[in-house]
């Protein structure tokens, strides 16, 4: 389903986990509640290492903030995944620079600034990289399945 080119302002209203929040989006009165995957990034999941300190960034950076979403699609379980800007910070770069999120290499392509951000932050040993093995959120997710949709 294709989504608006157009960047929405919202209000962050709700933070799943390092990598999904839940934004309030257009004029008062009138405004639509969207479920926000962070493009090209995969945060630990919640019961993971790191997951609670990854949730808890991004609410520090985007709780009852005012975000910008550039929508790029919707997925599998009818979330729309945008690039995000809280406060001017670009989500995606600032949880791969704390080492609280992997680069989701399928959707990397037109994040090409990211990799090397992750490289950085496992040399430095920085959050999760500070794991002798850290668990890709999706080796997490195919071990413990979930009958129902990812967060």
């Amino acid at each position: 389903m294709p989504l608006p080119a157009a960047a929405l302002l919202c209000l962050v209203v709700s933070i799943s986990d390092g990598d999904t929040l839940t934004a309030r989006c257009g004029p008062p009165g009138a405004y639509q509640q969207m479920k926000v995957r962070v493009a090209a990034i995969d945060a630990p999941e919640r019961k993971q290492a790191f997951g609670q300190k990854a949730r808890q960034n991004l609410a520090q950076m985007c709780f009852k903030r005012q975000a910008t979403l550039q929508p790029i699609e919707e997925d599998s379980y009818g979330r729309t995944v945008a690039n995000v800007r809280c406060g001017g910070t670009d989500v995606a770069t600032a949880q791969v620079t704390a080492g609280l999120a992997w680069v989701y290499t399928p959707y990397a392509q037109q994040h090409p600034h990211l990799a090397p951000l992750q490289r950085q932050a496992r040399a430095r040993s920085e959050g999760l990289w500070a794991q002798k093995r850290p668990l890709a959120p999706w080796d997490y997710r195919h071990r413990h399945p979930r009958p129902y949709g990812n967060s």
